[in-house]
């Protein structure tokens, strides 16, 4: 079933539309004299994976990253849960349920994924003590990081590992983990199957689906196509700072979605 642009998605028969988890509205970002962003709609709902595809430079990136609090826009607005809020900074979008995963994937190598998945939000104790002088709390961080692996199924044979010496799809599966643990309500990935081979694409699909499943609105930037068609329950296309279609990605609408991202025929 394909949605009409700006048009939300059906969930379910009769009752009341949640509003949308992250909403942006004619969203405009300028950088000098280029236009990276041109009245952007966008809008993604819990339990739902939104692709956002276009060619490189199409505003991909500025998009997430103005919704990420690292840019702001220039005019437009963003709601969270029907609610307009301000992304002042990437801190601002976490404290509002918003985490993102950057290609980079910001591991630090020589640390094991508990100490990674609360890096700069370690639990110390105890609290009537100054900041200085408190105690990590690390079997309970180890733990809460090992229960959420389980959870989400992410096999790491050795969790007091360094991640520098884990494989692409695992690593990329802990900034996955990561992103879930603190994100309530977006998840944010930027090419999460890029450089993977079939095997670790896989596991990486799967655990997209599996946040899905646990509520998460989950948006994917991407150019493989056969994984947004796996994933995706629907496409947004950027092409020169400006949406120019959604679409519902399986394999018959595939050359309609490839035409939008070039500016072809459909």
């Amino acid at each position: 079933m394909t949605s009409a642009p700006g048009e939300p998605a059906p969930r379910g028969v009769g009752g009341p539309v949640a509003p949308p988890a992250l909403a942006v509205r004619a969203a405009t970002k300028r950088f000098g004299a280029v236009v990276a962003l041109d009245g952007v709609d966008l809008e993604v709902r819990p339990g739902e994976v939104l692709a956002l595809l276009g060619d490189n430079g199409a505003g991909k990136s500025t998009l997430i990253k103005c919704v990420s609090g690292v840019h702001r826009l220039d005019s437009g607005s963003i709601e969270m849960g029907g609610v307009p809020v301000t992304m002042g900074s990437p801190t601002a979008a976490r404290a509002l349920g918003i985490e993102t995963v950057y290609q980079d994937l910001a591991l630090f190598d020589n640390l094991d994924p508990a100490a990674n998945f609360y890096a700069g939000r370690e639990l110390a104790g105890p609290r009537w003590l100054p900041p200085g002088l408190r105690v990590l709390r690390r079997r309970e961080m180890a733990r809460a990081s090992a229960e959420l692996l389980t959870r989400l199924q992410v096999g790491i044979a050795d969790a007091r590992a360094p991640v520098g010496l884990m494989s692409g799809g695992q690593r990329q599966a802990i900034a996955v983990a990561r992103a879930a643990a603190f994100a309530s309500k977006v998840v944010i990935l930027d090419e999460p199957t890029a450089a993977l081979g079939l095997r670790e694409s896989r596991r990486v699909l799967d655990l997209i689906l599996r946040l899905r499943d646990e509520g998460h609105a989950v948006i994917v930037v991407s150019h493989a196509m056969d994984h947004v068609i796996e994933v995706a329950d629907r496409a947004a296309v950027l092409r020169r700072g400006r949406k120019v279609g959604e679409m519902t990605p399986t394999p018959d609408n595939r050359q309609g979605i490839v035409s939008l991202i070039v500016g072809g025929e459909a």
